[in-house]
């Protein structure tokens, strides 16, 4: 089956009205291949399309060549926008190659920049027939005049190898992370591996393990870097809020909607947008997150329009994910799509051979940021403390240690800190692995949540108290991601700020 593919050009609608032919229909009437399947693609002038459909079939007919050409509607923003374009043509080229077709693009037609990607993709990957026609409607078949596979290719791996062996900004971006002990050099590895590719990730570990360090520092090693990063965590914003901050909103779309609004998909085009605790996202966001995944696509709330996006997506969640996935709460075919790239980040207590350090890195930040105060001189850490360190089951993982140093900084009269100073400042409250755990009786009638929900409660008083009622204290002090998380939790525990 022979097929033509080509953009719906004014010249071609201009000489239609004339009833003279241009470049669509002279390939379609003239040229030695009889096609069997004519595809015109267009995103403006649609009242002309029936019109020019009737017209260039009739033509066809009339020469007794069976194909029937057909216009196909585009969602396309911008002629000249090369990431759309691209992702137009490609999801067409790649649909026609599944049938086994041999596909003809037809380069006069349409913009210089449909004609520049239909070279690169018709070439490169789809192995099309490139057409032409001249001022004159003589048809020519372009001839690329060098190997495009073969040079393409070598380009690619040239590339490829840059970032992978010597990329001085690959190097940048894994540097400052942490990795002595072998659970986290083959965390890097991993990593180093995905950021040389475009794949979507999904970045597995409990909770304060570092996924977010981490997906900074893949976006900084990727083709990528130059575009921007979004960070978004799902589990601290509204769920009827989430579909808007994802996708937009149109001025009006709800009630207080007083402007248009670009969601983070658009913020991120042409970089990356990560998806912080997404086992969080409601099933019905889970669905459109599927759709700009396949189709590169989205769609603002109270829009009718689609628009389309070139956004990496690196997600990252704390929850048993596969059992979501077993237990319906989360989509399997968005898991699969997500979890192309896996890197499961191992707990602190996995990996103590990288504590030592990270407790000097950790505590040269502390230093600088309380250095703004008047007075204060530079602590530094006893062996015995950083022994202390490595022995400690840390609940929170890297961000309780943290909190913990931090806490000791503040605290601390002297300025070296001691092993007791460190062992005082951890939270009084940790949280076991061990099975020999004291847990409640389970007897019937027993309610997990309230059990959860009463620890939380706890919890959030003792910080506020530490923190003099400052939330954003409070919040690092429970190795919270923010204080609008903890504002989350002290609406759902109803405690009052001033309580």
């Amino acid at each position: 089956m022979k097929v033509l593919i080509s953009w719906l050009g004014k010249t071609d609608i201009d000489n239609m009205q004339a009833d003279k032919l241009a470049s669509i229909a002279t390939l379609a009437t003239k040229h030695t291949v009889v096609f069997d399947q004519i595809i015109i693609l267009a995103n403006t002038w649609d009242e002309h399309w029936l019109r020019y459909e009737e017209w260039l079939n009739k033509r066809l007919a009339i020469l007794g060549r069976p194909a029937r050409a057909e216009i196909v509607r585009q969602s396309l923003i911008s002629p000249t926008d090369y990431s759309a374009v691209a992702a137009i043509m490609q999801r067409n080229l790649s649909t026609l190659s599944q049938s086994q077709s041999q596909l003809y693009i037809n380069l006069t037609s349409g913009t210089p920049t449909m004609a520049a990607v239909s070279v690169l993709l018709g070439k490169g990957i789809y192995q099309c027939q490139l057409l032409q026609t001249g001022p004159d409607n003589t048809i020519e078949e372009v001839r690329i005049p060098f190997d495009f596979d073969a040079t393409y290719a070598k380009v690619a791996r040239t590339n490829i190898k840059a970032k992978v062996v010597a990329g001085p900004s690959f190097g940048g971006a894994f540097k400052d992370l942490v990795a002595n002990s072998a659970p986290m050099q083959q965390v890097i590895f991993k990593a180093q591996k995905l950021a040389a590719t475009d794949l979507p990730a999904l970045l597995l570990g409990e909770t304060g393990t570092g996924k977010e360090v981490l997906a900074n520092a893949i976006h900084a090693a990727s083709a990528r870097s130059d575009k921007p990063m979004k960070v978004v965590n799902c589990g601290a914003i509204p769920e009827n809020l989430v579909d808007s901050i994802l996708f937009g909103h149109v001025k009006g779309a709800f009630t207080g909607a007083d402007r248009q609004y670009a969601g983070l998909f658009e913020q991120a085009d042409g970089g990356t947008l990560f998806l912080d605790e997404v086992g969080e996202l409601p099933p019905s966001v889970q669905v459109k997150l599927l759709r700009a995944l396949q189709h590169g696509e989205i769609t603002r709330v109270g829009d009718s329009k689609t628009r389309t996006v070139d956004v990496r997506i690196l997600a990252a969640t704390h929850r048993p994910i596969t059992q979501m996935v077993a237990d319906g709460s989360f989509r399997e075919d968005l898991y699969f799509r997500l979890a192309v790239g896996v890197i499961e980040l191992p707990a602190l207590r996995e990996r103590r051979a990288d504590i030592p350090e990270l407790v000097q890195q950790i505590l040269a930040e502390i230093n600088t940021t309380f250095a703004r105060q008047p007075g204060f001189e530079g602590k530094t850490i006893s062996t015995h403390a950083i022994k202390f360190a490595e022995s400690y089951d840390w609940a929170g993982n890297i961000r309780a240690l943290w909190n913990t140093l931090n806490r000791s900084v503040l605290w601390a009269e002297n300025q070296e800190i001691t092993a007791e100073q460190l062992q005082q400042a951890c939270l009084p409250v940790a949280f076991s692995t061990s099975p020999e755990s004291k847990v409640p009786d389970l007897v019937a009638g027993f309610d997990v949540h309230q059990y959860i929900d009463g620890i939380k409660e706890k919890l959030v008083y003792a910080a506020l108290e530490k923190a003099n009622g400052n939330l954003s204290k409070a919040a690092k002090m429970l190795g919270l991601a923010n204080h609008q998380t903890l504002s989350n939790w002290m609406e759902k525990l109803k405690i009052k700020p001033d309580s």
